[in-house]
């Protein structure tokens, strides 16, 4: 990060509770990728996001029932951290673009590729589970 901030001529805010913040936040960000990857592997069924159709199965347990996609959750969050850590509105445009692309151009079609799949049963996971949170 200070390599970055340094080549971006930006300044890493040294306040502590904005430090404290963005180790929470990648912290939290951590804890939901293992949780998604421990549930992916205990169902046995494919962590990759490009092809959907090979998926065995829905995964509506664990921390899935808070997110239908936490590791774009996970990554986002890490991404909010950082731009907290460097204290640049300039930073906070990585978050915002990432939500915007991740979202149209993985999310929408894989959740297009699950419902042809898996029908009524990913339809009422929708239903009940956000997207993001």
């Amino acid at each position: 990060m200070k390599l970055y901030a340094h080549a971006a001529h930006l300044s890493i805010d040294t306040s502590p509770v904005l430090a404290e913040f963005g180790i929470r936040l990648s912290q939290l960000s951590a804890v939901i990728a293992l949780l998604a990857v421990v549930g992916f592997g205990l169902a046995r069924t494919t962590i990759n996001p490009f092809d959907p159709s090979r998926a065995s199965t829905l995964l509506t347990g664990g921390i899935f029932r808070i997110t239908r996609n936490p590791l774009c959750l996970s990554l986002l969050l890490l991404l909010i951290a950082y731009a907290v850590r460097l204290g640049s509105w300039v930073e906070w445009l990585g978050p915002a673009f990432f939500a915007a692309y991740i979202t149209r151009f993985q999310i929408i079609p894989e959740e297009k590729a699950l419902a042809v799949k898996f029908g009524a049963a990913f339809l009422a996971y929708k239903s009940r589970t956000h997207r993001w949170i």
